[in-house]
């Protein structure tokens, strides 16, 4: 089984679609093995999207993913990281395809709704910042 991490972002939570994000998941049929709420802090944020520091949308990102409370959780199942990102959609809203969760339910970047893990090693280091151990 494979695991994967996912954060619903504030926009998400706002608008009331933690549920309908969850239930696309599990409709999938993968199982949520951890989850919570939270709020991502400044200094973690810079750190979870550091690959991107040094592009113009990082103060954008910060502020989008700063700006209220989250919904964190740990995905599991056969190829979890690959039907992730397949049901979340492309991460331009405009480019999401019709049915994925960016594609039904964004507008406009850095307001895409889902942040997902791209890869196993993405996801241990990403379980581990916001889970632990």
């Amino acid at each position: 089984m494979e695991q994967t991490f996912i954060i619903i972002k504030p926009e998400a939570v706002a608008r009331g679609l933690v549920g309908e994000i969850l239930k696309r998941f599990e409709q999938k049929g993968l199982r949520i093995v951890r989850l919570k709420m939270d709020r991502i802090s400044e200094d973690v944020a810079r750190v979870h999207y550091g690959h991107h520091a040094d592009k113009p949308f990082f103060p954008g990102l910060l502020a989008a993913i700063t700006a209220g409370p989250v919904v964190m959780a740990i995905l599991e199942g056969p190829n979890a990281i690959a039907h992730v990102r397949n049901l979340i959609g492309a991460t331009d809203p405009l480019k999401a395809a019709p049915g994925t969760i960016r594609g039904d339910f964004a507008l406009e970047n850095p307001y895409n709704m889902v942040h997902a893990s791209d890869s196993p090693e993405t996801a241990a280091v990403e379980i581990e910042r916001f889970f632990g151990a």
